[in-house]
């Protein structure tokens, strides 16, 4: 009779908020640009570049950093983590796992992780949208704390949940469509003969679960940034928005910014994605050594 073969030791539970965190440090010019698009007038890419460039320079491409790590540090690690207990659960681990288990693991994960990661989204996308406002109607925060704080202190703690629906709405699309895809497309790719698992098949694995994500996400993602940046009475009503939305701009509104969301969201997919793969691999060369990781 043979041995069973001992269970894979679970990889540390931040290990995927630092991927993401390196990724979205990397990509920030463009996330800031497309939630700008989003968010105001502009009405393309190269056009909102040039104008962040023109008013705050090439350290404008950065604002609102901190809200960023702040929501990696937040969202995506709890996302990583999530799913990863997820797929244990539905006892998805194996490759090749059937599809419809990857997708409700990453509907599960992304369900968990937009609730606890919604304050630092709002932070995020205040940030990054403040100065593409007129003067008068800036936030006008310092950091990302002064961010939360504030919100706190004058509008109440209700303010941390503005855009909620949307948010978890788009983080179950986006979890099932990116981190699902991922997995099924690297085992797909490791049953031919064509990859081994190297590089190669991790950077078309995450090529391919970028685009299927940017697509399923726009319409979530195009709502939470309109009723995150807003303020006032009605203003967080996600029924009033599309409403208003689909009167004055039309059905394709939740395609807005489409193309930065790609040109943004695929490398970052694979940024995130190599980026944790050869974290893994330092981890498992670690423990090899004896180095245990919290």
């Amino acid at each position: 009779m043979s041995n069973p073969v001992p269970k894979k030791k679970p990889y540390p539970f931040w290990l995927g908020g630092v991927a993401a965190t390196i990724a979205a440090s990397i990509t920030h010019p463009l996330d800031l640009t497309k939630v700008r698009l989003q968010a105001s007038g502009d009405k393309r890419m190269l056009a909102s570049i040039q104008k962040t460039l023109r008013t705050a320079g090439v350290r404008g491409l950065f604002d609102g950093i901190s809200g960023t790590w702040m929501r990696q540090m937040s969202y995506s690690m709890c996302r990583f983590w999530a799913y990863e207990e997820s797929k244990n659960m539905l006892d998805a681990t194996a490759p090749g796992a059937p599809a419809w288990k990857l997708g409700v693991a990453g509907s599960m994960a992304g369900g968990i992780a937009g609730l606890v990661g919604n304050p630092g989204e709002i932070v995020m996308v205040r940030l990054q949208g403040d100065f593409a406002k007129p003067p008068e109607k800036r936030f006008n925060y310092k950091h990302c704390f002064d961010a939360l704080f504030r919100m706190v202190k004058e509008e109440g703690p209700s303010s941390l949940a503005r855009g909620v629906g949307p948010n978890v709405f788009r983080a179950v699309l986006m979890n099932a469509s990116q981190l699902a895809s991922y997995d099924f497309f690297k085992a797909s790719l490791l049953a031919t003969p064509y990859f081994e698992d190297n590089i190669y098949c991790h950077f078309t694995a995450s090529f391919a679960a970028g685009t299927v994500a940017t697509t399923v996400c726009s319409p979530a993602d195009v709502l939470k940034s309109r009723i995150m940046n807003a303020s006032g009475p009605g203003s967080s009503s996600t029924l009033l928005t599309l409403r208003t939305a689909l009167a004055t701009e039309g059905p394709l509104f939740v395609f807005k910014g489409w193309v930065p969301a790609w040109v943004r969201l695929q490398p970052t997919t694979i940024l995130i994605f190599l980026t944790l793969e050869q974290l893994r691999r330092g981890v498992e060369w670690g423990r090899g050594k004896g180095v245990e990781w919290i």
